[in-house]
């Protein structure tokens, strides 16, 4: 009898969750952006976010001193907020550029091992 799978939803919003940081740093390393562009960005490589959890990041960012913020007048109604990396972001988009390349050479040595064997 052949056993049914159900696909977990947690697992890919878990994985998203924990790849988020690193992907918002990496949009904002070379230019400033709005946070529906951020949003819009994210949504182009699939990445769903809703804004509170976008705000929430941002905020905690800009707390831990990796990101800023300035504000710039809209031709389409009040001053919109655009954020940008600090040194220190830049520094914490490093490490983390070091981490993830590591996490996916590991994976894939895994990855690699379950096809050698099958």
């Amino acid at each position: 009898m052949t056993e049914i799978i159900k696909e977990d939803p947690n697992i890919r919003s878990q994985m998203r969750k924990g790849i988020l940081e690193y992907c918002v740093l990496l949009l904002l390393k070379n230019e400033r952006a709005y946070p529906s562009d951020i949003i819009n960005r994210l949504s182009e490589a699939s990445l769903i976010v809703v804004e509170g959890t976008l705000y929430t990041l941002l905020n905690r960012l800009r707390k831990e001193g990796k990101l800023n913020y300035e504000w710039e007048e809209s031709p389409k109604g009040p001053p919109r907020k655009y954020f940008f990396i600090t040194d220190t972001g830049k520094e914490t988009l490093n490490e983390m550029s070091k981490a993830w390349d590591e996490i996916v050479e590991n994976v894939n040595h895994f990855r690699n091992l379950n096809k050698e064997e099958n």
